[in-house]
């Protein structure tokens, strides 16, 4: 480690680091005594997967395998690979993955890269290099998606990511600051983490339990630019915080998390939807998103931003027009309040309302574990190789829900629980 690397890395608070990795363990995962690890992370970020490791094995875990990335080896790829590379993946690996998952092999992903990193490439390479990189993760990710298993993603302040949050800093001082709005975001900036995350995760259940007992047939949106109703999938469950996957562990897939979300019908989304905040994907900054929907499907799109590149996310395959998911967040969450845009949308998705394109979760249904894809679908659950959140919520958005006889319930109200 050179002298920069390790001044930088002296910038983030290790007691708040150690925190971090000790929820991602106990409260993100819930590890069972045995139970293997499959971690992925930055090679920036091997400071906090050090300390996962160890609260891993602490935990009685039996193997843990962290699998690093480098931003400099993603772009020597698009710098010197032939054209033919950006139409593959690694399968044998991913194959491995989903073997892994179905052995009950628990997975948790670091975040961290710069998420401007392929801002400079070929779009169109980016986008075949996703598309390919999708497919063969599909067999993993049915397991994730299905929830067959505990999974958890946190983040980490790497230097480059610190950067484009906070561009007129140094960069120590940028990762200490991203670092602390990190760890505020998580939870983890006070004495008992685990005990503030227990008391989270009670608070979000009572929206959802609020929420399941109202039986909503659809959610309409009503702000600037925004007239939307998206009718929910039938015998939709919402969820938030804390969930028990179908091993039986009760993990938390998203640290940070605000959303209460589940699954609308894919065939019953109509209206007009702009979007609130920026989407950061892929290299891409993809802003003032504004698309109409017909019979569940975007039939116009349009963003004064990252035009192109969403038109190619819209054109991945069938379901990438239709939603898979819409979550509820108050205006007036933690993130929101930061007032950051983090690039990211394991944070940016929990400023503000969001809907998601592509794959739903199937356990936002009742019965979600036993379900055959194929019921899945009948019900009115979305399929896709795509699952991208973007913001649609603010403090002047009004959400009723809609009951079957028509009758409407506040839910929101200028972008607040009502």
């Amino acid at each position: 480690m050179t002298t920069h690397q390790r001044t930088i890395v002296a910038s983030i608070d290790p007691v708040k680091l150690d925190r971090l990795a000790e929820v991602a363990v106990r409260v993100g995962l819930q590890l069972r005594e045995g139970q293997d690890l499959f971690l992925t992370a930055p090679v920036a970020a091997l400071p906090l997967v050090r300390r996962i490791a160890e609260h891993a094995y602490k935990a009685g875990a039996g193997l843990v395998t962290p699998i690093l990335s480098d931003e400099e080896l993603t772009l020597a790829r698009y710098r010197f690979a032939k054209d033919a590379s950006f139409d593959r993946a690694p399968v044998w690996l991913y194959e491995g993955v989903a073997k892994a998952f179905s052995a009950d092999t628990a997975r948790l992903a670091i975040v961290g890269d710069n998420p401007m990193l392929l801002a400079g490439q070929d779009p169109a390479k980016v986008s075949r290099a996703n598309k390919a990189n999708s497919l063969a993760y599909q067999p993993a990710l049915e397991k994730i998606a299905g929830f067959d298993i505990n999974w958890n993603i946190i983040a980490y302040p790497t230097a480059s990511w610190a950067k484009q949050v906070f561009p007129g800093d140094e960069e120590d001082v940028a990762v200490a600051r991203l670092a602390e709005a990190i760890f505020a975001a998580s939870r983890v900036d006070g004495e008992d983490p685990v005990g503030a995350w227990e008391a989270h995760n009670a608070a979000l259940r009572l929206r959802t339990t609020w929420l399941n007992g109202e039986r909503f047939a659809a959610l309409h949106f009503t702000g600037p630019g925004t007239d939307l109703t998206v009718g929910l999938a039938d015998g939709h469950e919402w969820h938030g915080g804390a969930s028990t996957a179908k091993n039986g562990i009760t993990c938390n897939p998203n640290i940070p998390t605000e959303e209460v979300f589940t699954t609308p019908h894919a065939l019953r989304v109509e209206g007009r939807v702009v979007s609130t905040k920026p989407l950061s994907y892929q290299g891409t900054l993809i802003d003032e998103i504004a698309v109409r929907f017909e019979g569940g499907r975007i039939v116009e799109a349009k963003a004064s931003r990252g035009e192109e590149v969403l038109g190619k996310v819209l054109d991945t395959d069938e379901g990438a027009r239709r939603l898979g998911e819409v979550a509820l967040v108050p205006h007036s969450s933690p993130i929101s309040k930061s007032g950051l845009l983090f690039y990211n949308t394991l944070f940016d998705e929990n400023a503000a309302c969001h809907i998601a394109l592509g794959q739903c979760y199937a356990k936002c249904f009742e019965g979600g574990g036993a379900l055959s894809p194929d019921e899945i679908a009948a019900r009115g659950g979305n399929k896709s190789l795509i699952h991208i959140d973007w913001m649609i919520g603010s403090n002047e958005i009004d959400i009723d829900g809609i009951k079957p006889d028509g009758t409407r319930v506040p839910v929101f109200r200028k972008g607040e629980w009502a």
